[in-house]
């Protein structure tokens, strides 16, 4: 994570460069739609100026807070700062850049504001339903994995259950929801396997369901142990170890 945090912090600074008064009625949004005459209503050279100490901010300010909170905090509070701060900061940018463009782009910024705090809306509700544990519960003779990508399995459906020290290389997300130690939905293995991952945190050893049908299903609790969620399945449905 720390390799992201640090690229998309080389990327906001170089995008501050990137753009010039020269090249901006091109690579500028909104700027590169407007006719000209409207193009002189606009301050361009002190809204670039602006633009370029932003996105270097940015770009810093990314980096060493990302990284501090990556490494000495958590891989989960690196996540959320990576999705939440650029959205949080280009809100800023809107709503202070205004006064470079007069009246011509303050609705366009209104509306890039608008866009934007529906945006944030959108990733915390993610976050929050992605961050919420997916539980374990035995009822009968059915284990029900609930929330994120969770589902309920009868004990016909259950070929094995038990604790592996380690997970698969997992090389690609397919469907799903990553971020931090958290990891739910479908993934693909180095070998090509399709698996499901609801991972609450890192914990280790990991719970391994094996469907009869040959799919894997890999859990962890976010709290309780997992070699406690085992031994209630095995108290529940008994017959799922008998050898």
């Amino acid at each position: 994570m720390i390799y992201v945090i640090i690229g998309l912090g080389l990327l906001f600074v170089a995008i501050g460069f990137m753009v010039t008064e020269k090249n901006a009625k091109y690579l500028l949004a909104g700027y590169n739609t407007m006719k000209e005459e409207d193009r002189k209503k606009v301050d361009i050279k002190g809204y670039l100026q602006y633009f370029k100490k932003f996105h270097i901010y940015l770009g810093v300010s990314f980096t060493v807070l990302g990284v501090i909170l990556a490494y000495f905090v958590s891989e989960n509070a690196g996540g959320i700062f990576l999705a939440v701060y650029p959205i949080l900061a280009y809100i800023y940018f809107f709503l202070t850049s205004s006064k470079y463009a007069k009246e011509l782009s303050k609705k366009g910024n209104k509306i890039g504001v608008a866009v934007l705090i529906g945006s944030l809306i959108l990733v915390i509700g993610l976050l929050v339903y992605g961050f919420k544990e997916n539980k374990i519960f035995i009822n009968d003779d059915h284990i029900t994995i609930e929330g994120f990508y969770g589902e309920t399995l009868s004990e016909a459906e259950i070929q094995r259950i038990e604790l592996v020290d380690q997970l698969p290389e997992i090389t690609l997300r397919t469907n799903g929801f990553a971020l931090g130690s958290i990891r739910k939905g479908y993934f693909k293995t180095k070998g090509g396997d399709s698996v499901k991952l609801i991972l609450n945190s890192d914990h280790k050893p990991i719970i391994l369901l094996i469907k009869t049908d040959g799919k894997k299903i890999y859990y962890s609790a976010k709290d309780t142990p997992n070699e406690e969620v085992l031994n209630d399945i095995k108290k529940s449905l008994p017959l799922l170890f008998q050898d």
